[in-house]
């Protein structure tokens, strides 16, 4: 097995298969495309002469480079062309039947010194290699879609796999400019682990019309940075390949999370399985289209909605990080903005952390000095909540304690005048909860901001069963003023991120603590394999360890779901005093500033 891979062949040209020939053809060596289907090897050959094409064009590759490329490319319909192959990549459909079919096959067709890798994100590289008489070369080799784009590998052994096997295909994927990532055999491995349950979540809160699909999907797109939402991405995977995924992940685990939605069925059986067939969550211009275009659901803009009221004027309550990025948000939209405190000392420590931000913001070019001194007048510091008597819209945000949050909403409704928008921004507490502590409940609403309030475009809006559909309308038009994008939800744990959110990072530190993945090669599947700004721990260590414990607590405790019960790992770093960045040591030790 220490041959160097000069010839491979990949069998099943499909998208993923097409994509795997392309780097390898790019890489120099030679590579066999077996398909079943002339066509399909016709449509491979087509995409790469596309492809080296626009690469000429915009100056990548010589012409005479691109006629090497596809001059190593040869296809052919029958599996006796892997013959020279030292290495095999099979991509062919998600089915045992078929998989185990070309493994037996090829065994009679190859050198017994060979490579043999299937490209499978969902079905067992064990019980695949058991079909081959040799299965010590054996193994997964999990590319991500595009294959020519995607930085992440995952490079999976099974029990029976040798290891100078995986030395030979890591190095290949380090050749190919890949990065590799060891990991054991289980379904979806490491970032399809990960990326399937929070899918899966997704898909079960749109059946559960908590939310609808567009503000599901800008929902994380705007509060966690991530390419696309997750009700696009299945549509993009195909919703009968997720299903797949998920039975195969349910059937290792028994994990709830993993038992895939019904949606999915329905959508599957109805053959709505996403871009590929014009139409699944959302519909499309065409089969294999990109462009989403109206439907029956769509949101619709009402003709004679319910009108807001009128908003000048705002209080914000509370001297941290949140509440001046909320106040400074106010201000810099033309508000008038009252910013009170337990004691008139925190309140201008906090007005002086607007000063500051706005400054940088014009050092960055991003404000003009006039524009900064206007905002900054705009905003009154005080050291009590008597201030906030003449403002129509209050919001508070303070510690997300509800006790601390109950009290403070009593004063409010002593303290504000009839009429006035009382706005809660928790992250996981009941608004109802909180709303209860007032005369008047209907005034109440949820209006959680992410951090920093000034940078981040999204505002989950929580209206409970008691809210008045004005103080909605208020809310959403206010969201609208000061540029924000509103995102209806209901009133349960975690609202719309939080709950997608969490339980993916909570599963993430599982994986650490069973040993199957390590913090760098997780955080790393997910940046280059998903695409995610941060990698699970790197997050984590950011938003603070307690912080996301009492958040598991709060969606463990709200939907009884044992998946959801927070890591053990999590609750021993809270008890030890790693709670991330701001204590210099959570998952990962930081230097003391």
């Amino acid at each position: 097995m220490d041959t160097p891979l000069s010839t491979i062949a990949v069998v099943g040209l499909g998208t993923m298969g097409t994509g795997i020939a392309e780097v390898l053809a790019r890489a120099g060596r030679e590579v066999i495309g077996i398909d079943i289907s002339d066509e399909a090897a016709r449509r491979a050959v087509a995409s790469l002469e596309a492809s080296t094409a626009r690469a000429v064009v915009r100056e990548r590759i010589t012409e005479e480079e691109r006629s090497d490329v596809l001059a190593r490319f040869r296809t052919f319909t029958d599996l006796q062309a892997a013959a020279a192959a030292e290495l095999v990549i099979e991509v062919v459909p998600e089915s045992y039947e078929i998989k185990q079919q070309v493994f037996r096959d090829l065994d009679a067709i190859v050198s017994p010194t060979a490579i043999l890798a299937t490209g499978t994100n969902a079905l067992s590289v064990t019980r695949l290699a058991a079909e081959s008489q040799h299965p010590e070369r054996v193994l997964g080799l999990h590319f991500f879609n595009p294959a020519p784009a995607m930085k992440l590998v995952e490079v999976v052994s099974s029990v029976l796999t040798a290891p100078p096997a995986v030395e030979t295909v890591t190095q290949l994927a380090r050749e190919l400019g890949k990065e590799p990532v060891a990991v054991g055999d289980r379904p979806g491995f490491v970032a399809d682990g990960l990326l399937f349950g929070y899918l899966n979540q997704a898909a079960a809160m749109y059946e559960a019309s908590y939310a609808s699909r567009e503000d599901i999907d800008a929902a994380m797109k705007l509060g966690c940075g991530l390419p696309m939402g997750p009700l696009a991405l299945l549509d993009l995977i195909g919703v009968d390949t997720a299903r797949t995924v998920l039975e195969a992940m349910y059937s290792a685990s028994h994990d709830r999370l993993h038992a895939p939605a019904p949606i999915l069925k329905q959508l599957s059986e109805a053959g709505l399985t996403g871009r590929k067939a014009g139409r699944g969550f959302y519909t499309y211009d065409a089969p294999g289209g990109q462009s989403v275009v109206p439907d029956a659901l769509t949101p619709k803009e009402v003709s004679g909605a319910v009108a807001g009221r009128e908003v000048r004027s705002v209080g914000v309550a509370g001297s941290g990080t949140m509440a001046s990025g909320i106040a400074e948000v106010f201000a810099k939209a033309g508000y008038d903005v009252v910013l009170a405190a337990r004691s008139q000392e925190k309140a201008d420590t906090a007005k002086g952390r607007i000063a500051k931000s706005l400054e940088r913001s014009v050092s960055k070019g991003r404000l003009t000095a006039e524009a900064r001194d206007e905002a900054l007048a705009r905003v009154t510091a005080a050291g009590s909540l008597d201030a906030f008597a003449d403002v129509d819209l209050a919001v508070e945000a303070v510690a997300e304690d509800l006790a601390v949050k109950q009290q403070l909403f009593a004063t409010l409704d002593k303290v504000c005048r009839p009429g006035a928008v009382l706005a809660t921004t928790t992250s996981s507490l009941p608004v109802i909860a909180i709303a209860r502590a007032t005369t008047r409940p209907e005034d109440v609403i949820g209006m959680h901001f992410f951090n920093p309030a000034p940078a981040m475009k999204l505002v989950e809006v929580v209206r409970t069963v008691l809210t008045a559909d004005d103080v909605h309308a208020t809310v959403r038009e206010v969201c609208a003023k000061v540029r924000k994008h509103p995102v209806d939800c209901g009133d349960r744990a975690g609202f719309i991120v939080n709950a997608l959110l969490f339980p993916y990072l909570n599963n993430a530190i599982k994986m650490v603590e069973e040993h199957y993945a390590t913090l760098d090669d997780i955080d790393a599947a997910m940046k280059l394999g998903g695409g995610y700004p941060m990698g699970p721990f790197e997050l984590l260590d950011v938003v603070g360890l307690d912080v996301s414990l009492a958040i598991e607590k709060v969606l463990h405790s709200e939907f009884r779901d044992p998946g959801l019960a927070p890591a053990p790992l999590l609750e021993h770093l809270v008890a030890a005093g790693c709670l991330g960045r701001k204590t210099g040591r959570g998952f990962r030790e930081y230097a003391r500033r």
